[in-house]
């Protein structure tokens, strides 16, 4: 496989390790990103395997809740500029406002709905697109119910939608205000894929300080570096933001209350940016 210059990018990105380590790890692998990160995590090339979060888009999170329902919109501009823009901050709000009123789950639906205007969502984004003069897109909308709901914005970048069963208005906004900050993989022990976990196994026994205890230190070991793994990725495991003598777990329970789901959005996340300009200098190093 063909080692590009995007392929060694995204390594560098998600392990915070050299360009030249990156595509030596990619040679080895013939291009395989996800064994490139592991064996970069064994050698100590890669202290940790960051999240890819590719963020292309600007725009907006949105979130709003009532009468037991909860809704989370994104809706994209090509620059942060339109972004911040009373026309497009307008038409968003108008969008998260007849997502939750009419209970819109999928963009699909969304979009061939009416507006206050008379016009559909579609219509006023493609009227807008034409008064702006740059591509908005109504990219994702999702909708929770549930007895007690938490929703919070970070910066319009971020936004957290929590269903809590117990506890209060505002715990459930702390909780949701600690996603956002944290952005925990599972919100529980039991809700971990047991493949994560085999993987992480695998990966910690590869380490230098494995080599040459006998079997019963290393699996004693393994057990301790799991319980902490697992502890750092899920949401009852972590210390919560606001109280770190706490987690989140602990918090929650003193309150008589559970997180049954939780929901973030991030603005952008998932969508490639091109970035020309590192793309040629890679490039240019991968050809020297």
């Amino acid at each position: 496989m063909a080692i590009t210059a995007a392929l060694v990018k995204e390594l560098r990105e998600r392990t915070g390790a050299g360009m030249m380590e990156c595509k030596k790890a990619l040679v080895e692998t013939n291009g395989d990103i996800e064994v490139a990160i592991d064996n970069m995590r064994k050698s100590g090339a890669a202290k940790a395997a960051k999240k890819a979060g590719r963020v292309a888009a600007e725009g907006v999170i949105l979130s709003r809740t009532g009468n037991g329902a909860g809704v989370l919109v994104e809706i994209n501009s090509e620059t942060d500029f339109v972004a911040r823009d009373e026309n497009f901050l307008a038409f968003a709000n108008g969008v998260a406002d007849l997502a939750l009123e009419k209970g819109i789950s999928d963009v699909e639906t969304l979009n061939a709905t009416e507006m206050a205007s008379g016009e559909t969502v579609e219509t006023a984004r493609a009227n807008l697109v034409a008064k702006i003069g740059e591509n908005i897109t109504v990219r994702r909308v999702t909708k929770i119910e549930g007895e007690n709901l938490g929703g919070y914005i970070h910066g319009g970048r971020i936004g957290v939608l929590v269903n809590m069963n117990g506890g209060s208005e505002e715990l459930a906004k702390d909780v949701a205000m600690h996603v956002a900050a944290a952005n925990p993989q599972f919100n529980k022990a039991d809700d971990v894929d047991p493949a994560v976990i085999e993987k992480e196994k695998s990966i910690i026994r590869e380490l230098p300080d494995m080599a040459g205890k006998p079997e019963n230190i290393v699996e004693k070991m393994i057990g301790g570096r799991i319980n902490k793994f697992i502890g750092e990725i899920t949401l009852e495991g972590q210390a919560f933001v606001k109280d770190p003598s706490t987690t989140v777990g602990k918090l929650v329970k003193a309150a008589g209350a559970d997180v049954v789901s939780y929901t973030r959005f991030e603005v952008g996340e998932g969508i490639e940016k091109k970035e020309e300009d590192f793309a040629a200098e890679v490039a240019a190093q991968m050809g020297a």
